[in-house]
């Protein structure tokens, strides 16, 4: 059975370096290379190797084992705060001496109308209370959008309004509040930490596969027709010739 020079693990990372995926810029490629964890959700890390037991008086190893967590793809589509289903076992009638059944917990989730005041715009969201909670915190939902991590937005939705957010306040749209020049000049001073340049921000939050699309279009060049190349060719081998010629000098 033949190995492979490179191990699989490794193969996406190898993907980067070549082709048009070098070619991507630095700022979206460093984005990929994040591998931040996100914050926890269903769990707490207790962060320590060992621990007394309270019963025994014993010292014991303490198992801090993340619960997997799986995100549908409903999920992408809305804010669910870091919330997904979680698969595990309950004991028929709550008796831990009958039958384990399969069971998997999800999150309640709730429809809710935001505003962002950036874009001057509702939308219909599904989130969940802890999402909710999160926005409050944050003092808003632009600000929940603006500062929150892509890893624990964890959202395709939030990620697209991240980069819409970011564009109107680089491109400092005289779209938003037409009419009202101080409140557009207010918005703008309060989220003017997060401003970011253009062609930085037209990037945040696109897949890899978005990304390479957009690079291949960027790259296209519309092709030459063949009559073009040949009379630009025809046009430099005169000028040349001419110039290869003796000038002769008339005498008065």
């Amino acid at each position: 059975m033949p190995l492979h020079k490179y191990p699989p693990k490794i193969w996406e990372a190898l993907k980067l370096q070549k082709g048009i995926y070098a070619r991507l810029p630095q700022h979206y490629l460093r984005s990929l290379q994040d591998t931040s964890p996100p914050t926890t959700v269903h769990w707490k890390p207790l962060g320590v190797k060992y621990r007394i037991n309270p019963d025994t008086r014993q010292r014991e190893r303490v198992q801090d084992v993340p619960i997997p967590i799986y995100y549908p793809p409903e999920s992408q589509d809305g804010l669910w705060g870091g919330e997904g289903w979680i698969s595990g076992f309950r004991y028929a009638k709550d008796d831990k001496l009958s039958t384990r059944l399969p069971k998997t917990w999800k999150p309640q989730l709730f429809t809710r109308e935001l505003y962002s005041e950036i874009l001057d715009q509702k939308f219909s969201v599904t989130v969940t209370s802890r999402a909710l909670d999160l926005i409050d915190a944050a003092f808003g939902f632009d600000f929940y959008i603006l500062k929150t991590p892509k890893q624990d937005l964890n959202s395709k939705f939030g990620m697209n309004l991240k980069r819409a957010m970011l564009l109107r306040l680089a491109r400092k749209d005289t779209d938003l509040y037409p009419e009202d020049q101080q409140r557009k000049e207010k918005i703008y001073k309060r989220y003017k930490q997060f401003e970011v340049p253009e062609e930085e921000a037209e990037w945040v939050g696109l897949s890899l596969e978005e990304a390479v699309e957009k690079q291949r279009l960027l790259e296209k060049k519309d092709p030459e027709p063949l009559y073009k190349g040949l009379v630009k060719s025809l046009v430099q081998e005169l000028a040349l010739k001419k110039l290869s010629e003796p000038q002769i000098v008339e005498k008065k």
